[in-house]
């Protein structure tokens, strides 16, 4: 017998539309362990991963490929150095809308760090609706 199942469709769920819940505005507090992303990497390359491997936790988690930086958070991984990242920081994740009409994408993604946290034990992500 070949190696294909005959009995699965070739895509499946290809008749239901995306999720559409991505296109409400939200805001989220994660917990990001940098430690294990920036596992085996050089030493000169570590801050400068860490950032990329966090624009990628907030591509993925929120769905939307434009997604912005806050400096204060940018500063927060860098103030140890290059190499010695920080093992976990805690990120608020907002989907907003994108102001700006001739863009391509319709929602974008600010990364901004969450100060002030001592211990991450025990923190769950959280549904954050102050705005």
């Amino acid at each position: 017998s070949s190696g294909i199942n005959a009995e699965w469709p070739l895509r499946p769920g290809t008749g239901e539309k995306k999720k559409s819940a991505m296109n409400q505005v939200v805001t989220r507090e994660y917990t990001v362990n940098l430690h294990k992303r920036i596992h085996g990497i050089g030493f000169k390359r570590r801050a400068p991963r860490a950032i990329k491997e966090l624009r990628k936790f907030a591509e993925k988690t929120m769905g939307t490929p434009d997604v912005r930086i806050d400096t204060r958070l940018n500063k927060h991984v860098w103030h140890k150095g290059v190499k010695n990242v920080p093992f976990r920081v805690r990120v608020r994740l907002a989907r907003k809308r994108n102001e700006d009409e001739d863009s391509v994408h319709k929602l974008y993604t600010l990364v901004t760090v969450v100060e002030g946290v001592t211990s991450f034990k025990g923190l769950q992500t959280q549904n954050v609706d102050n705005e």
